[in-house]
């Protein structure tokens, strides 16, 4: 995507990333830190959170907050508890990048395992359905409020061998749906990415033996996650963006 965004275009505005310690989250949080973003990050390895605290106050952005969390066991009151610090804090929520997800085995249909199918759809479905329920009344309070799914070209169109992983993202594709049918003509907007083949640990994780220089970075990406959680996307709803359309 061409997008240029403006220096500016996150003043003001609280943002909630989800998996913020690294990969495509952590370049998010550091992303919309420097266009002028409150960022929220959220993940369940304290070090890596710090680290990109770090790197955002290092660039002399508004000052971050920090909520370690593990959503393959968080709660629904544990989401709701949430919710309630970040109205406390910040009085509203300007958006959402859920981010975080779990890829599980990669394997023949007849052999998923019931452990590693639970993980996947908990994490990537599941916590995501009730976190963002939870987070609904604080996005309420903004003027216009963006939540981001993160979907995949599995999502889409299975792929054989990755049931558990496909089976999750289709699962996104239908609650951002929902979610911004529901939300239509209001100020709040529902929108997935596919980031698309991305140097990440996860990439490397499905794709051993691939060449990762071959692929994009996340940084590469950005103008997507910046347009889609800035002010010039107010009409976009419902639709699945792809941050590689020619890949």
């Amino acid at each position: 995507m061409d997008y240029q965004a403006e220096k500016t275009l996150l003043e003001h505005k609280t943002i909630l990333v989800t998996g913020a310690g690294d990969g495509i989250g952590r370049q998010a949080a550091l992303t919309y830190a420097a266009h002028g973003a409150t960022v929220i990050l959220l993940g369940k390895t304290v070090a890596k959170l710090e680290a990109v605290y770090d790197e955002i106050e290092a660039l002399g952005a508004p000052t971050p907050a920090i909520i370690p969390l593990d959503m393959k066991g968080a709660t629904v009151a544990n989401y709701k508890d949430m919710a309630d610090t970040i109205d406390t804090q910040f009085g509203k929520l300007d958006g959402l990048l859920n981010n975080a997800g779990q890829l599980g085995v990669l394997g023949p249909f007849h052999q998923i395992d019931e452990k590693s199918y639970d993980e996947v759809m908990q994490v990537n479905v599941k916590a995501q359905l009730f976190m963002t329920s939870a987070l609904l009344p604080v996005l309420k309070k903004a003027d216009k409020a963006s939540i981001i799914f993160t979907s995949s070209s599995v999502g889409v169109k299975g792929r054989a061998y990755w049931a558990e992983y496909a089976i999750s993202k289709f699962a996104t594709e239908g609650m951002m749906q929902t979610l911004a049918d529901e939300f239509e003509n209001t100020s709040i907007r529902a929108n997935c990415i596919n980031p698309g083949a991305t140097r990440t640990g996860m990439r490397a994780k499905a794709f051993p033996g691939e060449n990762a220089n071959t692929l994009v970075t996340a940084e590469d990406i950005m103008p997507l996650y910046l347009y889609l959680m800035g002010n010039d996307s107010v009409a976009e709803t419902g639709k699945t963006f792809k941050a590689q359309p020619n890949r």
